[in-house]
This record gives C-alpha cells, sequence and structure tokens, in this order.
C-alpha cells in the first residue's frame, strides 16, 4: 500500500518532460506541477533569462532537476536544437508540453493590421509546435505523451479581431488529431488543452477581454494557470493512458 501511495504522489518519477515556453504564466505553472509530481523538467524561454533561472530554482526546490534553454519558438532551428538538447541533457525524453504562443489581433481587411506580427504568429503557433513535434517524435519513448496548449476559440469566437490567433490554435488542434493516429502504434498519446480566459500576461483577468470572457463563463471567473496546468498534469500521467486525440476545454463553462 505505501508504494502505491507513493506512486500517487509522484507519478511521474523517472520521466524526463519539456515544456516550451516554460518561464511564465500557464507553462511556468506546467512546470512547477509537473516537477511536483516527480518529473525532471526542461523549458524553453524567449527573454527573460532571470525569470527562467526562478523557475529553475523552483524546480530543484522540489526535488528535481531543471534546466532552462534559451529558444526561440519560431526559429525552426533553434526549436530542434531544445528537443535534442533535452534529450541530450537528460538521457531520455517522455513528455512533450507546447505551452509556447502568441496573441496577437487585428481586423480582417484593416489597412494598419501588423502583418509582420501575423506572420510571427503563424511561425511560433503553428510552425514551432510542428518542429518541436517532429524533433521530438524519434526521441520519445514509446508510452510517451504530447500535449499542446490551444485555445477555446478554436471552436467558438467571443469576440472580433481574433480570427487569426484562433485559427493558429485550430491547426494545432487537427494537427492532434492526426498526430493520435500517426502514433496510436508506439502507445503515444497526443491531446491538446483548450483554455478559456486564464489570468496571464497575456490576457489578464483586468484586461480589455476581462468583462465580455467572465460573462460568458457559467463560473463567471477567470481561471488561474494552475488550472490548466492541473488538466495537462493528467493527461501526462499513467491514469489517462487511454486518451488520445482528444480536446479538453478548460474554460470554466464558456463553451457550454
Amino acid at each position: 500500500m505505501e508504494d502505491i501511495m507513493a506512486t500517487d504522489r509522484r507519478p511521474l518519477e523517472g520521466k524526463v518532460a519539456l515544456v516550451t515556453g516554460g518561464s511564465r504564466g500557464i507553462g511556468a505553472a506546467i512546470v512547477r506541477r509537473l516537477a511536483q509530481n516527480g518529473a525532471n523538467v526542461v523549458f524553453s524561454y524567449s527573454a527573460s533569462k532571470d525569470r527562467a533561472a526562478r523557475v529553475v530554482e523552483e524546480i530543484e526546490a522540489l526535488g528535481q532537476r531543471g534546466l532552462a534553454i534559451r529558444a526561440d519558438q519560431a526559429n525552426a532551428v533553434e526549436v530542434q536544437g531544445l528537443v535534442r538538447q533535452a534529450h541530450e541533457a537528460f538521457g531520455r525524453l517522455d513528455i512533450l508540453v507546447n505551452s509556447a504562443g502568441v496573441f496577437v489581433t487585428g481586423m480582417v481587411g484593416d489597412p494598419a493590421v501588423d502583418t509582420a506580427g501575423f506572420d510571427r504568429q503563424i511561425d511560433i503557433n503553428v510552425k514551432g509546435v510542428v518542429t518541436a513535434v517532429r524533433t521530438a517524435v524519434p526521441l520519445l519513448g514509446d508510452g510517451g505523451r504530447i500535449v499542446s496548449i490551444g485555445t477555446t476559440g478554436a471552436d467558438r469566437i467571443p469576440f472580433a479581431g481574433a480570427s487569426d490567433y484562433v485559427a493558429s490554435k485550430a491547426a494545432i488542434a487537427a494537427y492532434t488529431r492526426g498526430w493520435s493516429r500517426d502514433l496510436g502504434s508506439r502507445n503515444i498519446t497526443v491531446n491538446i488543452v483548450q483554455p478559456g480566459a486564464i489570468n496571464t500576461d497575456m490576457n489578464p483577468e483586468d484586461g480589455p477581454f476581462a468583462a465580455t470572457l467572465t460573462g460568458l463563463a457559467s463560473l463567471g471567473r477567470y481561471g488561474q494557470p494552475e488550472d490548466i496546468a492541473a488538466a495537462v498534469a493528467f493527461l501526462v500521467g499513467p491514469e489517462a493512458g487511454y486518451i488520445t486525440g482528444a480536446t479538453l476545454n478548460v474554460d470554466g463553462g464558456q463553451s457550454a
């Protein structure tokens, strides 16, 4: 009984996870939760070396090994290097969580729209995820886990100006279903978590979209990054081995 309880407390003991965009917000919450569950965690960051160092300290305070690697998710070569470094550093790779993303808005037909920002959004939200998965697949052990962070906007868009962003996330939802077919024979599961309104720097609970999104949620409030981390922790854990190709909305009832 004691052995079973220990496993339950640290279900990811001995596993190695890579989380893209893990220095802040939802990504950092995922990193912390996976470390709490017993995983050694590598994560990427794009700008804040100091913030990344603090997250590594948090991982190590939990008794796990942590490694932060700077990588631009829009740069395919850097993403490939990130995945390979993660594998080399720990000698294995069991879990890939695609959390890095950007949110660029703009109305269709607006001559002032940020086309460069749109291109970078596609590079990060779509191409970066695809590159990470393609690079990781040969390195993942059979029975591995892949989870991407999407948005409920991929299914229902509650306000104007978000079409480019939600389209980028809808693409990953489609890839998720396809990858689950490709990797099923290796018992690698592939799923996507679609957050609703989550309190982050990208979409704060006192920000410009707060009134609209809070009103749409059955619970009438924003969620927290830890809510998404809990969903990811379940999907990469041993109890979710028969869940693949699935979309899990964590949105307080926004899509009800």
